[in-house]
């Protein structure tokens, strides 16, 4: 489900998954959010030194790794800063990661931690251009890009692991137990951040008299 259609639904299914639903060893799942394929032996390549099967996981999951960042920092610069960051940390890191599917829950954790601390160290409110977390279009008739930017501007306003919590799971379309691994928080604290968060993103919706506001206020 996609945040707006869950901000419209304010459904709590997607905050009330059952723990039995947390994947083997908390190393996340198959990514439903756009991340290339690993080659494969790259991962097994790489432990052993070799510099370009290193290139192919950055090449697999920049992307990934980069729009999470930029969802949770906003400005671009520190985005790739933090990206760049990831990625030297995971080279280092590589003979403790034991599959494809545990570098990507290893990638994801650590960019919401490193972005967590990163927001706690900044002024409350930095000036950032509004435009800064603007990518390039896809044409797409379903979708309400007016809607889609303002809920970002609401999501940023979020403190920082309840930003993380929602990113995770209407970015990256992780499960709550999901959530709760790469966060490290208990199942019960990720619902209730799922469920604040929507509340709080439905009533930005509504005070703010955009075209969302009669839709959900109908729900």
């Amino acid at each position: 489900m996609s945040l707006p259609a869950a901000v419209s639904s304010m459904s709590d299914s997607s905050a009330s998954a059952s723990p039995d639903t947390a994947r083997p060893g908390a190393t996340g799942h198959q990514d439903a959010a756009g991340a290339a394929t690993l080659p494969a032996g790259a991962l097994a390549r790489a432990q052993q030194g070799e510099l370009a099967a290193f290139r192919e996981l950055i090449r697999a999951y920049q992307d990934t790794v980069y729009s999470l960042a930029l969802r949770m920092l906003k400005v671009p610069e520190d985005a790739e800063e933090l990206a760049q960051d990831v990625f030297v940390s995971a080279h280092r890191h590589l003979g403790k990661i034991t599959s494809d599917d545990h570098l990507l829950f290893w990638l994801r954790r650590t960019v919401c931690h490193r972005a967590i601390d990163r927001l706690r160290r900044r002024p409350r409110h930095p000036p950032v251009p509004l435009d800064s977390t603007e990518e390039t279009p896809q044409p797409d008739p379903s979708r309400d890009p007016l809607l889609e930017r303002h809920l970002r501007e609401l999501v940023l306003r979020l403190p920082p692991m309840a930003r993380a919590v929602v990113l995770l799971r209407y970015q990256e379309d992780l499960d709550p137990p999901d959530i709760a691994s790469v966060l490290g928080m208990p199942l019960n604290t990720v619902k209730s951040h799922l469920k604040r968060s929507l509340a709080a993103l439905r009533l930005g919706c509504g005070e703010s008299g955009s075209p969302f506001t009669q839709e959900v206020a109908h729900d």
